[in-house]
């Protein structure tokens, strides 16, 4: 049977629409899951700079993030942030040296979302000082922050991964300062240096217990957090000397830190425990 030219088209048109439906239907269904898809991660610090980068990136890449700080307003906007993008998101004080709010923060994400799967101990502050200058309460305070801090979330973290048994990641923020010394570091020498090692503690312990929990350390250089420019005062000739300490010409970005920390809460690092990730535009090797 001959077909009119009309009815032709009509089927043509037929043809295409079905195809077309077909085609976006297809990728739909195909959508790629994100990196840390179905994951809960928790950040500490994650009001700003570092530890919101990489809470922003998390969620983007299909994690639930509690955002963990001290500081209420910023956190908010934090998941404010995550939630504009369709992302889930809630914020929880944390002062990273209580005991108490890390067993409440750890609970949260229990009963919120059921498990806890990334741990990124990020919260920390800078503190410049010889050993001659700094005082005792000076280095208490650093050292209770940036290391009993992480101590605490990689102890409690350990805890609430192993509820649900598949395993995890916790990931320590230490700096290019816990690999090399700085005569006006002191404090904050040691307390990155400790991160460093009892990252390495940590990893050994949850790997020889079959915990299947991976802990890494990551160090940036300098990166042009709030933090950071706190240091430099807005001083250009200090953020140049700061620059000038980086072969590859630049100071880093958040974002730049917050990909490594990616990888490291993602399954593409799951033979990777125990180890440095070094950001740091090339400090280091010099």
């Amino acid at each position: 049977m001959r077909l009119s030219p009309l009815t032709g088209v009509v089927l043509l048109i037929k043809v295409l629409f079905l195809c077309a439906f077909d085609s976006v239907d297809h990728h739909e269904r195909e959508k790629p899951m994100g990196r840390v898809d179905g994951k809960v991660a928790i950040v500490s610090g994650a009001a700003l700079g570092i530890g919101k980068a990489a809470a922003l990136l998390l969620a983007q890449e299909g994690a639930s993030v509690i955002v963990g700080d001290i500081n209420k307003e910023e956190g908010q906007k934090t998941v404010s942030e995550i939630e504009g993008k369709g992302g889930k998101a809630f914020f929880v004080l944390l002062d990273v040296r209580k005991e108490e709010d890390w067993k409440s923060v750890i609970e949260g994400a229990l009963s919120r979302f059921g498990r806890l799967d990334i741990m990124v101990n990020n919260a920390g502050i800078a503190y410049s000082g010889s050993v001659e200058s700094t005082t005792l309460e000076d280095w208490r305070r650093v050292q209770s922050i940036n290391l009993d801090g992480v101590f605490l979330g990689t102890k409690y973290a350990i805890e609430g991964i192993r509820q649900h048994g598949a395993g995890g990641s916790i990931i320590n923020l230490s700096s290019i300062e816990g690999l090399i010394g700085d005569p006006e570091l002191a404090a904050y020498n040691a307390s990155k240096g400790g991160v460093r090692i009892f990252t390495k503690s940590s990893a050994l312990h949850c790997a020889k217990a079959g915990y299947k929990i991976r802990v890494n350390s990551v160090h940036p250089g300098y990166i042009w957090t709030p933090m950071v420019a706190g240091l430099t005062q807005e001083d250009e000739a200090a953020r140049k000397r700061l620059v000038d300490l980086h072969p590859i010409g630049h100071l880093g970005e958040p974002d730049d830190i917050a990909y490594g920390i990616l990888y490291l809460a993602s399954d593409e690092s799951k033979f990777v425990t125990g180890s440095e990730l070094v950001i740091d535009g090339g400090y280091t090797a010099q």
